[in-house]
């Protein structure tokens, strides 16, 4: 049983980052995504829509799910604002969470197509109508914009909001015993809680999280008859605490273990931490694409059956990315266990930076894990959750690097930083990570004291890594393990250096030989960066290569290539396919091969050149 609540993850405001990997992104999302994701909100209606002018005739009308892209849109924007201050982006955001307040009903409602649009059907459709899943992501606006401009006017609004939805649903009577059929709210809750101190909202989510599942089905009571969609598709088939596999869609499953992870460390309940362990053992053991993309199905956006890992209908939706991710920051704080970093780290590295381009105005929705050359990022989408996703990630990406306790300090990423200094021990403390990581294994951690001081220093060593060193002041030391982390315990002194150098070589990766997708394929990683081979540097088709066992892979820094990246560079082979004809079937014929020159790109930032074919797994020889 994991020890709960023995870490908070110090806060991205007391963090800086310089990295070599994430400099450039950050900077684009501030200076590009999010000006351009603002411009796209307010092209296609989004953010006029809470002005209430709507009517029949005046174009279309505001979506179920528009007011969630707003509210996304301030939160990353807030978080990019509260990093560097910037009065211009202040004033658009004061602006816009003034105008989504002013469109609160008097009895604390805002939506804008319920306001407008459908009038008498508030709270008619929980499963389907995205009602709390946009009051969620409203909440979570309130709470970040007051966190990084200390004003109050959406904070309160939000506030006003959740007292009128705690009136509407719940146990008591007179109240609907509902919950969402798409889960944002419940994990929102918790953080207007944190921020306000308002035990009630923590009984909110507490209460949507035990009615989840719960017989009779709200779902089947709320309307009789439907034309899609079963209880496992929305996690209300069970119980939440009954449940051991991650099922059904996949963003809104994982919102889920969110809030579930959430209130097992406020609440202290080991049951819900334990269902938690047994739905990530699912997921990440059985479900889980090798770049961290999660969700193999477009039918239901989500999961189907254990080891069902198709590449080239790799759903592995940018949102799920983004859950994934915040599901193992918040598992992490309850029980410090590597293995939920190393896939906080896998999808941070690939699936998720794979959903922007590198010039900030493309995205992609599904992120395959190969392509015949016909997948490419769009400049926006109808549904537009992506995008304003992962901004707000990027935007918060100091938050999921250090956490600290009342006398240990615990480095969970390897991104070049320093932070402010921490109160731990009774002394404050502040750390400087040195590296070039992701593209090597060597990174430096400088500490400062205010006095000698006694405390532990917990350095996660990455589940890909199979021989490190570790070295203060040029000693080798061996500190002991403890789930994935050295444990460092001494008498730190201003000046102390923690040198640490994670062997990184090229490795072939292979599949469980459930995963029938893969069978006769291997896929290329070197520390936490999964590898494609897209046309662009190959004299053939990416589907044609060949990889030999014997082939002599190197990696090489390239500063001139897709904004600098490391690759691997080596031979493979090709077929040299004789003439056949058309027939659909026909006699085995031994192949001849020629040797072509290899190389392979990191997967998250293919699809920034020319249109061609890509593979995450390559044909192997043996």
């Amino acid at each position: 049983m994991a020890d709960m609540n023995r870490f908070e993850s110090i806060p991205f405001t007391e963090v800086r980052i310089d990295d070599a990997f994430w400099n450039d992104r950050l900077r684009i999302n501030r200076e590009v995504s999010i000006p351009y994701q603002y411009e796209q909100c307010l092209k296609t209606g989004r953010i006029d829509a809470f002005r209430l002018q709507w009517k029949p005739g005046l174009g279309e009308p505001p979506h179920i799910f528009w007011d969630s892209d707003v509210a996304k849109w301030i939160e990353a924007a807030s978080y990019c604002h509260a990093v560097q201050p910037d009065p211009e982006l202040e004033k658009l955001l004061d602006e816009t969470a003034a105008l989504v307040a002013s469109a609160q009903q008097p009895d604390g409602y805002i939506n804008t197509h319920f306001t407008q649009v459908e009038k008498e059907n508030r709270w008619m459709n929980l499963r389907d109508n995205h009602e709390l899943y946009c009051a969620g992501h409203l909440i979570e606006a309130g709470v970040v914009h007051f966190q990084a401009t200390g004003k109050r006017t959406l904070l309160d609004a939000v506030c006003r909001y959740a007292d009128y939805i705690d009136s509407v649903l719940g146990r008591e009577a007179g109240k609907k015993r509902g919950y969402c059929g798409h889960e944002e709210i419940e994990l929102a809750l918790v953080r207007l809680y944190h921020v306000t101190g308002e035990r009630r909202y923590l009984n909110l989510s507490r209460y949507f999280i035990d009615e989840r599942g719960t017989e009779p089905f709200y779902f089947e009571l709320e309307v009789k008859v439907r034309t899609w969609g079963s209880l496992s598709y929305y996690q209300a088939h069970l119980p939440v605490r009954e449940q051991a596999t991650a099922i059904g869609h996949a963003v809104r499953a994982v919102y889920l273990y969110c809030a579930m992870t959430d209130l097992a460390g406020e609440l202290s309940d080991p049951t819900l931490l334990r269902a938690c362990e047994r739905i990530w053992d699912n997921l990440c053991g059985k479900r889980m694409y090798i770049t961290g993309g999660i969700g193999n199905l477009k039918q239901n956006e989500g999961f189907t059956h254990d080891y069902d890992l198709p590449n080239e209908t790799a759903y592995c939706e940018t949102c799920a990315s983004v859950a994934l991710i915040m599901w193992n920051q918040r598992l992490l704080q309850l029980d410090c266990d590597g293995r939920y970093a190393d896939v906080l780290e896998r999808t941070l590295y690939n699936a998720l930076p794979a959903g922007v381009s590198l010039d900030g105005k493309r995205f992609f929705y599904e992120n395959p894990l190969s392509s015949r050359g016909v997948h490419h990022r769009q400049i926006w989408f109808g549904c537009a959750c992506c995008p304003s996703n992962l901004s707000r990630l990027f935007a918060s990406l100091g938050n999921y690097i250090f956490s600290r306790n009342s006398d240990e300090l615990t480095v969970h990423l390897y991104v070049q930083s320093s932070t402010i200094r921490q109160k731990v021990a009774g002394a404050s403390i502040r750390l400087a990570l040195e590296t070039h990581y992701p593209w090597e294994g060597r990174v430096q951690l400088m500490i400062e004291v205010d006095r000698e001081t006694d405390f532990t220093l917990r350095l996660r060593i990455p589940g890909w890594c199979r021989s490190h060193q570790i070295r203060i002041r040029e000693k080798l030391i061996k500190p002991p393990l403890e789930k994935g982390y050295a444990l460092i315990r001494r008498k730190w002194q201003s000046g102390d250096i923690v040198e640490i150098d994670f062997e990184m070589p090229v490795e072939r990766m292979k599949s469980n030989p459930a995963v029938s997708f893969n069978h006769g394929r291997v896929a290329l990683q070197r520390g936490p960066i999964v590898y494609a081979v897209e046309d662009a540097d190959l004299e053939a088709s990416a589907w044609d290569i060949i990889l030999p066992e014997n082939s002599n892979l190197q990696a090489r820094w390239d500063a001139n290539l897709l904004g600098g990246v490391t690759v691997i560079e080596g031979s493979a082979l090709v077929p040299v396919q004789p003439h056949v004809n058309d027939d659909l079937y026909q006699k085995e014929t031994r192949p001849q091969f020629i040797v072509t020159p290899f190389r392979a790109i990191p997967y998250c930032v293919w699809d920034n050149r020319q249109a061609g074919a890509m593979s995450v797994w390559i044909k192997d020889q043996k």
